[in-house]
């Protein structure tokens, strides 16, 4: 039975799909063979022991045992054989997924509590990966501010994105991991706000988790890896780095609160997060730290997106990180802000924008 899980994957692991997950499944089955097998002899030795050799009359008295050298050399050098293979097989492993090739394909991700970025070769960004199959991938980590972690279970591959430095990581899909083809073909689909959706039916999808706590929605920074064959990755990329052509403003905002990891902090609902809701933000006043109150108009909203936590509105902690954002999407973003107060200049707005669907 474990020599059946050894040859398809890792004993208690998910879909093995990168290309050096197949050699992380064989330590990780062999550490655990090796456990289990020492584990059980030795409480079966001395199980046997506590029997063989019980006290069967109380007049008994233990005798002293001297050492036995044949005994003692052989439970020490194969322990030392054992550990000495999985460290070198470990090493050779540690090495190959810490260097990427150099053909390699590279994305930058950046992190901040508590959302994913991903910057493509193009210059587009998204809160997803998308990446092509059959190419190494690099993808260089940076964080904005505490130490998070780029996690996914299935390429067996894990690395911490340290602030104030950068980090790499990189990966492999095959167009036919486990002998499951990619197939379909792109469809794009216009949503109830306008916006576009565009989606690869032959691609292949993948939780991201940051597998570093990093504060309070640390169970909530997850995201999406999307493997595409090398046509269906060229066709969404130029698909979705459109996406804002033709929309107005309040409807990219919409999309920008997302993308931007906005709405991880600010609720749309009125409910405290861990920054203001943008239920009624719009027009109503603000108190500040400094004593001073101030309506929340578009100049303030600017500033607040430009240079966070300059405002400093009381209730809450200067933990917004400075996002690089184009001066439309600031423009959007606050188009959207005023869409969701009862003072903003937007009447029509239809109720499933005003409720952030």
């Amino acid at each position: 039975m474990l020599i059946v899980l050894a040859q398809t994957r890792g004993i208690g692991m998910p879909e093995p799909v990168s290309t050096f997950a197949s050699e992380v499944d064989w330590l990780w089955n062999f550490v655990t063979i090796v456990s289990v097998f020492f584990t059980a002899l030795n409480l079966g030795l001395m199980a046997y022991f506590v029997y063989r050799y019980r006290q069967k009359d109380r007049n008994d008295l233990p005798h002293g045992q001297h050492h036995n050298t044949t005994l003692e050399i052989t439970w020490s050098v194969i322990p030392l054989i054992i550990v000495l293979a999985i460290f070198v097989w470990g090493f050779r492993g540690y090495l190959s997924m810490a260097t990427p090739p150099a053909n390699s394909l590279e994305f930058m991700a950046t992190t901040w509590k508590w959302a994913w970025e991903f910057t493509y070769p193009n210059g587009f960004k998204t809160n997803e990966l998308h990446v092509p199959a059959d190419k190494p991938i690099q993808v260089v980590l940076e964080s904005r501010d505490v130490i998070h972690a780029f996690y996914v279970p299935e390429f067996r591959t894990k690395r911490d994105i340290v602030p104030g430095r950068y980090n790499k990581i990189w990966f492999q899909v095959d167009s036919e991991p486990n002998g499951v083809a990619f197939n379909g073909a792109i469809e794009t689909e216009t949503l109830p706000d306008g916006s576009k959706k565009y989606t690869d039916h032959g691609a292949k999808k993948y939780r991201l988790y940051c597998a570093e706590y990093c504060g309070t929605n640390h169970s909530k920074m997850q995201a999406y890896v999307y493997i595409h064959t090398q046509e269906g990755y060229n066709a969404w990329l130029a698909a979705a780095s459109n996406w804002q052509e033709g929309l107005p403003p309040v409807q990219v905002g919409q999309k920008l609160y997302s993308l931007k990891g906005c709405n991880t902090c600010h609720s749309l609902d009125g409910s405290r997060g861990n920054g203001p809701s943008w239920k009624n933000l719009f027009g109503y006043p603000q108190m500040l730290k400094s004593g001073d109150s101030k309506v929340a108009d578009e100049a303030f909203i600017r500033q607040a997106i430009l240079e966070p936590n300059s405002q400093g509105i009381v209730g809450y902690q200067p933990v917004m990180p400075k996002l690089n954002l184009k001066e439309s999407d600031v423009s959007a973003l606050i188009a959207f802000i005023k869409s969701q107060s009862d003072k903003g200049p937007y009447p029509q707005t239809s109720p499933a924008l005003k409720n952030g669907r």
